[in-house]
């Protein structure tokens, strides 16, 4: 049996507008659960707030002035940014949860060469552009990140296809040139009850010339929940725009990024208020002098209002959709996670890079551990180990052993010499029961299946109903 030595792995966590007036007839007090821990939020100046490591805020009240804007600083698990209040939430000012824009590339940049395919940022909860294609490889940009990412660009010929948007609320078409149809597109995912809350995803960077790089696709627009147990006043704005891509220019130019999508909002609250700005927008892709080698932009995000009274008379963008105050968070839904690997204990936030390194005294085959919750007990787990530059091995564990609310199990693996990819993934039949109850989150349809995965892009979870569609989410957005 071979040693071997350091094997990196990704690892999981745990899984996954028209005028309107309504108003109760009975006063029935919304209850944000905020425990008023933060206290009261007054900020007088910019302000950038870092998120907890649950991205939860339990303060009291919220005012911010017109003239300040809150931006926020991601965690380690870049999880969306939750806003509980016990009292009131009053913005005259502005919170801003967009994803970043892609650095320009060629005779459009700054002139350090540097930047150039850099990817767009996700806002917090949303999800990063693709890189940009390299001058003198196959030119091939890199698909941007999340559920939706669009596809990157590659060579027609002579041609650098751009980007593809990313998709959240609609899918994002390829470019118009008949050459660079065959770029993937952005596919698009959750619901528009924002349950659970999950953020844009980001644009697929474009091919290169043979001159500059491909400019990286925009970053997703970021998620962010506003729960107020009293009235919420958005007299100033609440942003989630999608990132656009990097401008190109030149006779022989690289193509350009696809746009990041919208974000996520959701406001929930007793008296919703105000008819200021509230904006999940596209990200558009960056100008091109060659019409052929420009990407898509993204698509729009979701927004939802929960109120049992409404007063806003203005709309959103995109048009948002209503109801009542409903459950602020996802409760029950199943998890699996990697444990350990040789003896060696998973980092609680893996990043997929290096999270475990092995000392070259590591003798073959080795014991991966694995835990669930929700999970029926018999099933098993599968474990794909991709090395770098080599064929992957997959390998099924042991029958998960245990109760359903708490089950393990292990598998052996013969490990190749030098880094490597590790992800798992169970899938399960649910009950009818769980299945009607978790058709709130595939569009009112029962589910049948549920199949848990742990890839190079995180943890995801994809809800499979009795008519075959799919509807996935990043795990940890569902595990509050």
């Amino acid at each position: 049996m071979k040693p071997t030595a350091n094997r990196h792995k990704k690892l999981s966590t745990a899984l996954l507008a028209s005028v309107m007036t309504l108003s109760s007839s009975v006063a029935l007090a919304f209850d944000s659960g905020s425990t008023g821990a933060d206290g009261a939020f007054s900020p007088t100046v910019n302000t950038q707030l870092a998120l907890p490591p649950d991205g939860i805020f339990n303060f009291t009240t919220v005012n911010i002035p017109a003239g300040v804007t809150v931006t926020f600083a991601k965690n380690a698990t870049n999880t969306p940014v939750t806003i509980l209040a016990s009292g009131d939430v009053n913005i005259e000012g502005a919170i801003d949860v967009s994803g970043g824009k892609s650095a320009d590339v060629g005779a459009a940049g700054d002139g350090n060469v540097g930047d150039d395919g850099l990817p767009g940022i996700g806002g917090p909860g949303g999800f990063d552009g693709g890189v940009g294609g390299l001058v003198g490889s196959n030119g091939r940009g890199s698909d941007g990140i999340g559920p939706g990412g669009g596809g990157g660009g590659h060579l027609a010929g002579s041609e650098s296809c751009g980007g593809v948007g990313g998709a959240f609320a609609i899918n994002t078409g390829t470019s118009s040139f008949s050459g660079c149809r065959t770029v993937k597109i952005g596919d698009a995912y959750g619901v528009q009850e924002l349950l659970p809350l999950i953020g844009g995803s980001g644009g697929g960077g474009a091919a290169a010339s043979s001159a500059f790089r491909g400019s990286g696709g925009g970053g997703g627009g970021g998620a962010i929940l506003i729960a107020a147990s009293g009235t919420v006043i958005v007299a100033g704005e609440v942003i989630a725009n999608g990132g656009a891509s990097g401008e190109s220019a030149g006779g022989v130019e690289s193509g350009t990024g696809g746009g990041g999508s919208g974000g996520a909002i959701r406001i929930i609250a007793t008296t919703l208020e105000g008819d200021g700005q509230i904006s999940a927008d596209k990200g558009l892709t960056g100008t091109n002098a060659n019409w052929r080698s420009g990407g898509s932009h993204g698509s729009v995000g979701r927004i939802r209002l929960e109120a049992e009274t409404i007063t806003r008379t203005a709309g959103t963008t995109p048009a948002y959709s209503f109801s009542s105050p409903q459950e602020v968070f996802v409760a029950g839904m199943p998890g699996l996670r990697i444990t350990s690997v040789a003896g060696v204990a998973a980092p609680a936030n893996p990043t997929g890079n290096a999270d475990i390194v092995l000392p070259s005294s590591t003798v073959n085959p080795v014991t991966v551990e694995f835990e669930t919750n929700g999970v029926p007990v018999g099933n098993t787990v599968t474990l794909t180990v991709t090395p770098i530059g080599a064929d992957a091995i997959s390998v099924i564990s042991n029958a998960l052993a245990g109760t359903e609310a708490s089950a393990t199990a292990s598998v052996n693996v013969e490990l190749p010499t030098g880094p490597s990819v590790f992800s798992a993934s169970v899938s399960f039949t649910v009950t009818a029961s769980l299945g009607n109850d978790m058709s709130r989150y595939a569009k009112g349809e029962q589910v049948e299946r549920i199949l848990l995965a742990a890839g190079p892009q995180g943890s995801e979870t994809t809800l499979i109903t009795v008519s075959g569609k799919e509807y996935r989410y990043p795990s940890f957005r569902a595990a509050f």
